[in-house]
């Protein structure tokens, strides 16, 4: 019985990476898709989300599709972009989120200077540099998507190797690189 219930655990523990790989490969196409088409395409067709950015950390070698909207639903297959805050590249701050043991779980190796790029659904690739990093309660971040600048938050759960969910997230903060090409 304890090696069933043991099997079990272990099941469910690589569930959830396992689905956020598959959605990711989904995602993907319908980004693709959406790119070629100039409109918003569906991963799957229960989909209630849309693929919106594609965010790339080229120093750590990863890269994400993100969808529409920070629901619990939306962050079950990847980052999403938070509701409210501007698209990458656009006056004020891009907020995008994902949880700390799938897409985000390397944001701790992000470091001041890194390269962080977002291409988004009409095509246009906007490059970011990180800035910094922080710790803030989840309800206290201090984030401004109004505020001056074109900047990106990017936001997962703290500690990154949590195993509970806890009030405290890690935010890892970029400005638009001036000087990349366009």
């Amino acid at each position: 019985m304890l090696c069933l219930v043991g099997l079990a655990l272990l099941a469910q523990a690589a569930w959830i990476p396992a689905k956020a790989a598959l959605a990711q490969f989904l995602l993907e196409r319908a980004f693709a898709r959406t790119l070629a088409e100039g409109a918003p395409v569906r991963p799957w067709p229960w989909a209630d989300t849309v693929p919106v950015a594609r965010i790339t950390f080229p120093d750590l070698g990863e890269r994400y599709i993100a969808l529409a909207g920070s629901s619990g639903q939306a962050l079950a297959f990847g980052p999403g972009h938070v509701e409210g805050t501007p698209e990458a590249g656009e006056p004020g701050v891009a907020v995008y989120a994902a949880h700390r043991d799938t897409q985000f779980r390397s944001l701790g190796r992000l470091r001041p200077g890194d390269p962080v790029t977002v291409q988004r659904r009409d095509g246009r690739t906007v490059r970011f540099r990180v800035t910094g990093a922080r710790v803030v309660r989840w309800d206290a971040s201090g984030l401004d998507p109004d505020a001056p600048g074109r900047r990106l938050a990017l936001a997962t759960c703290w500690p990154l190797d949590g195993l509970t969910q806890g009030p405290e997230r890690l935010l890892v903060e970029a400005e638009q690189d001036a000087t990349a090409a366009p």
